[in-house]
């Protein structure tokens, strides 16, 4: 019964909806990744009528550990299943890069973008570079529990750790 009523919701929405639809697919192994849900979730894309689908899968740590991306013939074969029915498909699986702004606050910025986007550590020193400051940060903010540095598919991450988890 919930499902359905997100789906109706969906539909709602792109009823009233004027501006550019796009959609965004997370692929998770052992969830969607059969054939069928790929054909289920193209047949809802479909009748929506995006002006453009992407199909996505987990390139930084989730939220869950068990959240893993499936395998690359899975991937390809959502594609052309998708390709089928839609008019515009791009993947969003690869690395989204280092171009991150800052207002000046070393501290702020690494606290405001990690509490929503887990940062690589390439990214991390690009950031600290472009801002002159040093990692001198990223140990105070891991002394101070307010972020955690951990491990994804061979990449070191900064994730802002939640409030509820730490004291002080």
């Amino acid at each position: 019964m919930k499902h359905e009523l997100i789906i109706n919701g969906i539909k709602d929405f792109v009823n009233m909806y004027d501006g550019e639809l796009i959609t965004e697919t997370m692929l998770i192994k052992e969830v969607n990744d059969k054939f069928e849900e790929a054909e289920k979730i193209a047949n809802f894309i479909a009748d929506i009528n995006p002006n453009k689908a992407y199909i996505a899968i987990p390139t930084r740590p989730p939220a869950e550990n068990w959240v893993k991306p499936p395998e690359e013939s899975v991937i390809n074969q959502t594609y052309q299943v998708f390709k089928e029915k839609l008019k515009q498909v791009e993947y969003l699986i690869g690395y989204e890069g280092n171009a991150f702004s800052s207002t000046g606050n070393i501290i702020d910025d690494l606290l405001n973008i990690t509490s929503v986007h887990p940062m690589r550590e390439e990214a991390v020193k690009e950031l600290l570079r472009k801002t002159g400051s040093n990692w001198y940060s990223i140990e105070k903010l891991i002394e101070d529990h307010k972020i955690i540095e951990t491990e994804y598919r061979g990449n070191k991450f900064y994730v802002r750790k939640l409030v509820s988890s730490y004291r002080g």
